[in-house]
């Protein structure tokens, strides 16, 4: 039975390939869309053949669950209702930019009974699982250290905006790499040191970093610590958006993982311009699916809106120590 859904928001750039997945799953009736932007959501609504609605409150009414592509700093203004009226919420990350606004999502999800779950679909690739299979097996031993990049270009628009995004790279990239640390290691990060600028050309917005992460907990990696790099570093002539590679160094061996690394290069003779193509799997769709699974079977899958939580507070933490230029211990709240 398919699961009726919409989409909140046509904000995020990531939300025209959730309406395609959508459109196209089995699992899923894509009912439609609602955008404080009335020429942004219906222009998509006619794209993907879908329905627009002018309100939020109308979509709920419609729908068992929604995907909630807004702003950063309006999340919590549309998962809320929707959690209290009873539909279930796959939210963009970052869950939220403060820790009031994503405590308040969690205290809804769980006070109405409705699912929150946070958008990180980095997990969902099979590298990323055989990965973490391979160090909770015990493959590498006991894991020392990591390296992971999370690049990718700039993407302008309200991101550059620090009311609406909350920050800049190390907002939007950190928290992959923070949740797919947590989720493979089984582990909490203990404290950040982070150097943070803006050198790629986002102005006054962070673009590039480098944090170095105390991990602590778990059975193969507590005492491990991880550098990564969340930075906006892909210029327009990129072939593609940017990466996601972790490193782990272990007692027993090294790991690498590049689960992006599967391209289809072509070279046109006419223009001589190379192009590359990812041709491994949709994480999207692998994510959505999960997540629409968990609605219809009443069994929630994939990152939690603690998990959400849990990385905004390594964000936050970040920044406070790229301001200081002193390591920060993370602040988890209860």
């Amino acid at each position: 039975m398919s699961v009726r859904v919409g989409i909140v928001s046509f904000a995020h750039v990531h939300s025209p390939a959730y309406a395609a997945v959508l459109r196209d799953l089995d699992a899923a009736d894509f009912v439609g869309i609602t955008d404080e932007d009335a020429g942004r959501g219906a222009e998509a609504a006619e794209l993907f053949g879908a329905r627009y609605f002018d309100s939020a409150g109308s979509l709920f009414e419609d729908v068992d669950a929604v995907v909630v592509c807004s702003e950063n700093s309006n999340h919590a203004r549309d998962v809320i209702p929707a959690l209290k009226g009873g539909v279930h919420v796959l939210c963009e990350k970052p869950i939220s930019t403060t820790v009031e606004d994503a405590r308040a999502m969690i205290q809804a999800s769980e006070t109405s009974g409705s699912q929150l779950r946070t958008a990180f679909p980095v997990r969902y690739l099979p590298s990323m699982v055989r990965a973490r299979e391979l160090v909770r097996g015990g493959a590498l031993g006991r894991v020392l250290a990591l390296n992971g990049t999370n690049h990718g270009q700039i993407p302008g628009g309200w991101f550059l905006d620090p009311e609406l995004a909350g920050g800049g790279a190390v907002m939007d990239h950190t928290v992959h790499l923070a949740d797919v640390l947590r989720w493979m290691l089984d582990v909490e990060v203990k404290s950040v040191y982070a150097e943070i600028d803006s050198f790629f050309g986002a102005g006054e917005t962070d673009d590039a970093a480098i944090l170095t992460l105390e991990l602590e907990g778990g059975p193969v990696a507590d005492g491990a610590f991880a550098t990564i790099d969340p930075s906006w570093s892909r210029g327009e002539g990129y072939p593609t958006w940017g990466d996601v590679t972790i490193r782990i160094a272990g007692t027993s061996g090294v790991l690498d993982v590049d689960p992006f690394a599967q391209p289809l290069r072509t070279f046109d003779h006419e223009t001589g311009t190379p192009s590359w193509s990812y041709v491994g799997e949709d994480m999207n769709a692998l994510m959505l699916a999960g997540f629409l699974r968990g609605v219809a079977e009443g069994e929630p899958t994939g990152a939690s809106g603690l998990d959400g939580l849990r990385t905004l507070e390594v964000v936050l933490a970040a920044y406070h120590s790229g301001e200081n230029h002193e390591p920060k211990n993370v602040e988890r709240t209860p």
